[in-house]
């Protein structure tokens, strides 16, 4: 392992050991001084942050951005905060800290016996809201996460995320589709974070007025398994409660391809994301870029240098 991968490991470490320890006052107000500093430093993930608002707000003036920019690293580091701290939670405070509207899609859904997939944008914290059902719901759910370097960083979220309740699968293609599409069968839930393609066979949509590639398996899973696609989205406001909503169900449409229907769900998700973030741009993590121009020279973006600072997975 390199040094580099050494030391982003240990910090890691440092925070699930020492954060989770703080009071929850002053976890906040440290989350607020290192999103403040790092907004001050403008390195490529907040200059990446602050482009990506630039699309979600095409009207916002450089002062505006700049003021979105500060809010969501906050966002972000509040996030981080909660993280590191949510190990140390009692189940009463997990429940009191997620106020979701319209749950009942989600839990008439469970009932019919169907299955039900959530997908969520990088919006606020899932892993919050993942833990709110593990607690409040009792329901167990599988998620994927993507592979980390170092893998002992990988193991740690894996270890995290299974300590709120998640089975968590390796984001390696097929054979993760294969044990969703089993959880599925049998009624189970499954919770994806849908906004950003890894693969080589994401779906283009239109989002916020230009193209950008997300997971096709979302709805893949729906059309395969017959479980009900749920989208959610989340924000915080000025209190620590996390707020957020259950969308309607994506239905699977009654005629066209396979690759007809997923593009057709896969934009309805894309729309009912969308609708969220321009609710609340500062509290989407989308540090890394997104559309294709951005993404691709030849879609007429400029030249592509490596990610910026990842967001988290």
């Amino acid at each position: 392992m390199s040094a580099r991968d050494t030391l982003t490991d240990a910090l890691y470490g440092l925070g699930w050991s020492t954060v989770k320890k703080l009071p929850e006052p002053v976890a906040a107000r440290l989350g607020n001084t290192v999103a403040d500093l790092a907004w001050k430093q403008r390195g490529k993930g907040v200059r990446r942050l602050e482009s990506n608002y630039a699309r979600v707000v095409p009207d916002a003036t450089p002062e505006r951005l700049a003021e979105l920019s500060r809010a969501g690293m906050r966002s972000y580091l509040r996030y981080w905060m909660e993280s590191f701290r949510l190990p140390a939670w009692s189940a009463e405070r997990v429940k009191s800290g997620f106020d979701p509207k319209d749950v009942h899609f989600l839990t008439d859904g469970l009932a019919s016996g169907k299955g039900v997939i959530l997908a969520l944008p990088h919006l606020a914290n899932w892993d919050l809201a993942g833990a709110w059902v593990t607690t409040e719901l009792g329901v167990p759910f599988t998620t994927v996460a993507e592979r980390l370097k170092p893998e002992t960083l990988y193991d740690r979220f894996v270890a995290y995320r299974a300590g709120l309740g998640m089975e968590v699968l390796p984001h390696n293609g097929g054979s993760a589709f294969g044990a969703l599409a089993r959880r599925l069968r049998d009624g189970g839930l499954v919770c994806l974070v849908a906004d950003r393609d890894l693969s080589a066979s994401g779906v283009e949509v239109q989002f916020f007025g230009d193209t950008a590639r997300v997971p096709a398996g979302p709805a893949l899973l729906a059309q395969q398994t017959g479980a009900l696609l749920l989208p959610v989205t989340l924000w915080y406001d000025d209190s620590p409660v996390m707020r957020g909503r259950v969308h309607p169900p994506i239905e699977v449409p009654q005629s066209g391809s396979r690759a007809e229907k997923t593009s057709v769900m896969t934009q309805a998700l894309a729309d009912a994301f969308a609708s969220g973030i321009a609710d609340h741009p500062e509290d989407w993590h989308m540090l890394q870029r997104l559309w294709l121009k951005d993404l691709d020279p030849a879609k007429g973006g400029g030249p592509a240098p490596s990610d910026p600072a990842k967001g988290t997975p």
